[in-house]
């Protein structure tokens, strides 16, 4: 049984900074993606990374301002988000994954977690 568990989001002023944790655990887990999803719209990626060698991706929207990282040790990965902007109000979603296939792909991670609001004021 793999649990995955979000932590870390909250309301914050534009250009202000949050970070997102995400611990799992039950399975050797071999990808993290962090999604989102803002009322109304498609949940959409945001940035992954594959566990062991680190390699990360970011989505266009993200890039420059977000930054995925990991913890070997306490097996936790992070979103840091500088520069936040109100069209980055979402609730953002932690995905872990135990195949290969694209990163960006919601479909390809088995495993989800409830989910922490984030809400960006202007």
């Amino acid at each position: 049984q793999v649990q995955v568990v979000e932590s870390g989001g909250g309301l914050v002023q534009a250009g202000g900074s949050l970070r997102l944790s995400c611990a799992a655990s039950g399975r050797a887990l071999i990808k993290y993606g962090w999604f989102r999803q803002a009322p109304g719209k498609e949940r959409e990626f945001v940035a992954a990374m594959w566990w062991s060698g680190g390699t990360t991706y970011y989505a266009d929207s993200v890039k420059g301002r977000f930054t995925i990282s990991r913890d070997n040790a306490k097996k936790t990965v992070y979103l840091q988000m500088n520069g936040l902007k109100p069209e980055d109000t979402a609730v953002y979603y932690c995905a872990a994954g135990v195949r290969g296939g694209a990163l960006m792909d919601l479909n390809e991670y088995a495993y989800w977690g409830q989910g922490t609001q984030v809400t960006v004021s202007s």
